[in-house]
């Protein structure tokens, strides 16, 4: 997105709260370590950060003339579909989602243009994630999941037939479980103007579910932390500094959408403070009483 695009962002959110069908939802492991960011070439993806860590293995989908094999969900469009997968189910409580009458109208509660390759990212990446197995782990607990029970394969325009768009997804009954219990309030304008990195998707949902958090005086976070955190595979000799630079620049991304996200760059790194998170205290109570919960 262009920064008049991105000022035009920032003056929407700074004046009126999310609410309504703005109001998204993300699991809190994923704010601290986001699906892969470019395409994997191996079969499984493993990062670690801390506590947390997260493990994404590809799968079968059969796509009507049996198993075919499916790439790791990785980028911006699988990070959004999973989002909106998961606001679903917490909006309606429901496991089994309806996904809209149409790929437009799926790519339209993503924001997303109608171009054609829009179509196919997001046919790769939601019938990736729809494939794979998920693990997530946390201080010794470990959630092992299929998260998508059921999934019709999504079978584009072929000559003399048309479409056939799945409609209905049902999440598996742990992976919803976790939902209701983990779910992070985010706002959906914010996740839509970020739509073009997945960097500053992961910035703005880590910021989301860690500032508020923060008691007392400002935390400080080395670069180091920082590119062990969100970069996925540092290499040469200047990969530090192509982090730093690449990180920056999501950042200052971010910063348009979440206006109130109170966090200053040093030169050894990051100095973050206490500040409101972008879904209000109130919302947070809703989510709760509608299934959701900011832990």
């Amino acid at each position: 997105m262009t920064d008049s695009k991105l000022i035009d962002a920032n003056v929407i959110i700074s004046s009126d709260a999310p609410g309504g069908d703005e109001l998204m939802f993300c699991h809190s492991i994923l704010t601290q370590i986001g699906l892969p960011r470019s395409e994997v070439k191996g079969r499984e993806f493993q990062h670690s950060f801390g506590a947390a860590w997260l493990s994404v293995q590809a799968g079968f989908l059969d796509e009507g003339t049996g198993p075919v094999s499916q790439p790791v969900p990785y980028g911006a469009t699988a990070r959004l579909a999973l989002t909106c997968i998961s606001t679903l189910a917490l909006r309606y409580k429901t496991r089994e989602i309806d996904i809209g009458r149409s790929a437009a109208e799926f790519l339209h509660m993503l924001g997303y243009d109608l171009q054609g390759h829009r179509y196919r990212m997001l046919r790769k990446q939601i019938h990736a994630l729809a494939a794979c197995r998920l693990q997530l782990g946390f201080q010794g607990r470990t959630f092992n999941s299929l998260p998508v029970q059921q999934f019709e394969a999504w079978h584009p325009r072929t000559l003399g037939a048309t479409s056939r768009w799945p409609g209905l997804l049902v999440l598996s009954e742990p992976f919803y479980a976790e939902l209701l219990e983990h779910g992070v309030p985010l706002d959906g304008r914010a996740l839509a103007a970020l739509k073009g990195s997945a960097l500053a998707l992961d910035i703005y949902t880590w910021l989301a579910y860690r500032l508020h958090r923060i008691q007392g005086g400002p935390v400080a976070i080395p670069w180091a932390a920082l590119m062990g955190q969100f970069a996925h595979q540092p290499q040469g000799l200047h990969a530090k500094e192509t982090f730093r630079r690449g990180f920056l620049h999501g950042l200052h991304k971010v910063q348009m959408v979440y206006p109130r996200a109170m966090v200053e760059p040093f030169d050894g790194g990051l100095a973050l403070h206490a500040s409101p998170p972008p879904v209000a205290k109130q919302a947070f109570a809703a989510a709760r009483l509608k299934g959701g919960s900011d832990e």
